[in-house]
């Protein structure tokens, strides 16, 4: 949430891209494409013949909108609560209770093609944000749950009509410009009342256990897998990921990879970058935050806390420093004692970046 005080009468617009983020949950679970490999598209929950490993894949994977929905009421009251989907495909219509329970306003997309109703939401969303821009004067907060590159215009039209726009995406299906076109962006599992993300664990021998596992490593970094192919070349790839020793989830802001086709199979023609390590990230950001506020004044000033929050946050609006492991912000900057000093004055938390000199000592 920002640092600064919201005012008592700001009102906010709240627009989901359902499939977006469902789609990207699962395979963030599970893996790039599982979601049209495991054909949970037209999978019913409800169905006594299905797949039980599906099945618990799926309900693993089911995404807490309450969660999303009381993260906008925190910027203030929500004015505009709309959620586009076909509503008529058995995984969507499995959320509609959860849904109507909140008071969403379930936006119906019918089906014209087979790719589903990708783009169909992303236009009548981006439609509604603007017309709602101009109808409603008095909107003052825009907040999109989605990770798509395809929303960047949108985010800096509505700042440009003054709205303070936040994005909410899943890490791993996230572009990073949208997260820098926002004002602030949150990742889903950052967000007040999401448990720690479950390790699914299929049965021992499983053909979709050996698929899902390579998948599902780097997810929780941001890190989307690429994937392996199918016939003979998937099983040799398979071996060789059992082969390697496991990376350890991070536990820490994702660094998120642009994945600007989620619902399509096609395969990245570059190598996926390395990640960045998050803490480091991190310390880097809140240098250039420092170095920034003491380029305004002295170089000696000390300067208050909240403002080098915010400075950061204007900077990468995705920063947050309870996924990196701490419950306050000054818990972070105390971590950081070997490139800035922190100091008290009254009520005040005051901090200043240390010099070659002082660092060294």
């Amino acid at each position: 949430m920002a640092e600064t005080t919201e005012p008592i009468d700001a009102r906010v617009g709240l627009y989901i891209d359902f499939d977006n983020i469902v789609i990207s949950r699962y395979q963030q679970l599970h893996g790039r494409n599982a979601f049209q490999r495991d054909g949970i598209r037209d999978f019913d929950k409800t169905d006594p013949n299905n797949d039980p490993e599906i099945a618990a894949r799926l309900a693993a994977a089911t995404v807490d909108f309450s969660a999303i929905i009381d993260f906008a009421a925190s910027f203030g009251t929500t004015v505009v609560n709309r959620a586009y989907a076909d509503w008529s495909v058995p995984v969507n219509a499995s959320y509609q209770r959860q849904l109507m329970s909140r008071a969403v306003d379930l936006t119906q997309l019918f089906t014209t093609t087979t790719r589903g109703t990708k783009n169909g939401a992303d236009i009548r969303l981006a439609v509604d944000v603007v017309e709602d821009l101009f109808r409603l004067p008095d909107l003052t907060h825009v907040i999109i749950v989605a990770g798509d590159s395809d929303y960047i215009a949108l985010a800096q039209k509505a700042k440009r009509l003054g709205r303070f726009v936040v994005g909410i995406g899943v890490a791993g299906s996230t572009s990073t410009s949208l997260a820098a076109a926002c004002d602030e962006f949150e990742d889903y599992d950052s967000l007040p009342g999401i448990e720690k993300r479950p390790e699914v664990v299929a049965p021992a021998g499983s053909t979709s256990s050996r698929r899902g596992s390579k998948k599902t490593v780097d997810a929780a970094a941001g890190v989307v897998d690429a994937g392996s192919g199918s016939g003979s070349g998937s099983a040799e790839a398979d071996a060789e990921t059992e082969a390697e020793p496991k990376k350890a989830p991070a536990r820490s802001r994702r660094v998120t990879i642009p994945m600007f086709s989620h619902t399509e199979d096609v395969p990245f023609e570059e190598p996926e970058p390395e990640p960045e390590d998050a803490q480091t990230v991190a310390t880097e950001l809140l240098v250039r935050a420092l170095q920034i506020g003491h380029a305004k004044g002295d170089a000696d000033e000390w300067l208050n806390t909240g403002s080098v929050k915010n400075q950061m946050r204007r900077m990468d609006p995705s920063f947050n420093e309870k996924p990196l492991g701490y419950r306050s912000f000054t818990d972070f900057l105390a971590s950081r004692d070997d490139v800035a000093e922190l100091a008290e004055e009254g009520q005040q938390r005051l901090i200043r970046l240390l010099s070659s000199a002082d660092a060294k000592r």
